[in-house]
C-alpha cells in the first residue's frame, strides 16, 4: 500500500477517483466531493493536504489533512462536517492506515488526529502504545420500515399529545399548515434566504453563528446544496403556518439514507413547536415515499431526537502517534495544560 500526498487543490482533479472510493466505504454524501469542495473554498486555510492510499492501482483509502501543533497532523473537520474527512475500506485497519500516512506526511510528523469517525463505519481501535481514543458523542437515527401509522403508534404519548394539540390550537386560529420539499437548484437561493432569516432572528445570531446569504455559512451552503440538487439528491423541507416560513430542515442524501444537516425554526413560537410538526409530515412523507431505509441525524444526541427514535451509536475520536513514547508525552502536555486554568482559578 502506497500513501500519496497532494496538494489540496488537486481534490478537484482526483474527484472521481475520491468519491469512487467515498461510495465502496462510508457512503456517506457530506464526504462526497460536492459538499467538500465548497467546505474548503468557505473553511479552508489553503494548507490542507490530499492524501491517497492505493493497493494495485486503486484508491483504498483517503483524508483531507492539516497539520495541527506539535508535530500532529489532523483531518480536515470544520464545524459544517459532522465527521472527520477519512475514508477507508472496512477491511482496513484504522491504526496501520494512520501509521503508515503519518510516515508518507511531510517533514517530521509526529502523530495523526482523527476526529469524530462514526463507529458504524470505522470500528474503533484498541487504544495501546501508539493509539488513544476517546469517547465523543452519541448520534441517533430512523430506521425507515413499515408504514407510517404504526411507526407512529410506537412513539411516546407525550409527543403524540403535544402534537395533537398543537394542531388542534392552529386549525381553532384557522392557520393552515404547509410542508415543501424544494429539489430545484433555481429554489436554493430564496430558500437559503428563508433560511438564514430565521437563524436571524433567533440565539444563533447572538453568537455569531447564523447562516447568512452573504457570509461564509450561507455561500457553502448554497453551494453545497446547489451542487447536491443538480444531482437529484437534495431536499429543502421549508414549512408554513399560513404563507409565514416557521421551520426549516436542510437534507442531502446518498442511497437508501437521507441525512438532517441542519435545522431552523421560529423561535417566537412559545406555545407551538413548528419544528415537531414539520417533522412528524416530513417523516410522513418519507415513509410514504419508500425510496430512504434510514434518517441520519448526525449530531448529539438530544431530548427531541428520542422522541422521535430510540437507536444510538457512539462517535469517537482517535489519534495515532508515530512512535509510542509520544503518546505519553502528549498526554502529559495536555494533563498540564488543562491543569493550569484551573489552578489559575483556584488562585
Amino acid at each position: 500500500m502506497n500513501w500519496q500526498i497532494y496538494p489540496i487543490e488537486q481534490l478537484r482533479e482526483l474527484a472521481g477517483e475520491w468519491d469512487a472510493l467515498q461510495a465502496r466505504s462510508m457512503g456517506l454524501p457530506f464526504l462526497e466531493s460536492s459538499f467538500l469542495l465548497p467546505l474548503l473554498a468557505e473553511f479552508g486555510s489553503g494548507n490542507e493536504r490530499l492524501a491517497m492510499a492505493r493497493e494495485q492501482g486503486q484508491a483504498v483509502a483517503a483524508a483531507l489533512l492539516r497539520p495541527g501543533k506539535l508535530g500532529l497532523w489532523e483531518l480536515f473537520q470544520p464545524s459544517q462536517l459532522p465527521l472527520g474527512a477519512w475514508l477507508a475500506l472496512p477491511t482496513l485497519p484504522l491504526a496501520e492506515l494512520a501509521q503508515g500516512l503519518i510516515v508518507a506526511l511531510p517533514g517530521m510528523a509526529l502523530g495523526l488526529g482523527l476526529p469524530q469517525l462514526d463507529s458504524r463505519l470505522s470500528p474503533r481501535p484498541q487504544d495501546g502504545d501508539s493509539v488513544s481514543t476517546q469517547d465523543y458523542i452519541e448520534t441517533a437515527w430512523l430506521d425507515i420500515a413499515g408504514d407510517f401509522d404504526s411507526y407512529w403508534e410506537s412513539r411516546g404519548k407525550n409527543l403524540k399529545q403535544n402534537t395533537r394539540k398543537q394542531r388542534n390550537k392552529l386549525q381553532s386560529e384557522a392557520t393552515t399548515t404547509t410542508l415543501e420539499c424544494l429539489v430545484d437548484p433555481a429554489q436554493v437561493a430564496a430558500a437559503m434566504a428563508d433560511y438564514g432569516q430565521l437563524e436571524s432572528a433567533g440565539w444563533k445570531a447572538a453568537n455569531g453563528t447564523a447562516v447568512h446569504p452573504d457570509n461564509a455559512q450561507g455561500r457553502f451552503y448554497r453551494q453545497m446544496l446547489e451542487n447536491f440538487c443538480a444531482m437529484g439528491r437534495a431536499r429543502i423541507y421549508r414549512y408554513r403556518f399560513g404563507d409565514k416560513v416557521v421551520s426549516m430542515d436542510l437534507c442531502i442524501d446518498s442511497g437508501d439514507s437521507i441525512v438532517i444537516l441542519k435545522t431552523a425554526y421560529d423561535e417566537s413560537y412559545k406555545t407551538i413547536s413548528p419544528s415537531t410538526l414539520m417533522r412528524q409530515d416530513e417523516f410522513q412523507a418519507l415513509f410514504e415515499e419508500g425510496r430512504f431505509k434510514r434518517i441520519e441525524f448526525y449530531g448529539k444526541v438530544m431530548e427531541w431526537h428520542t422522541r422521535w427514535t430510540e437507536t444510538k451509536r457512539p462517535i469517537y475520536h482517535a489519534t495515532v502517534y508515530r512512535w509510542g513514547m509520544l503518546k505519553a508525552v502528549h498526554t502529559g502536555l495536555q494533563k498540564l495544560r488543562q491543569r493550569k486554568p484551573a489552578e489559575a482559578v483556584a488562585e
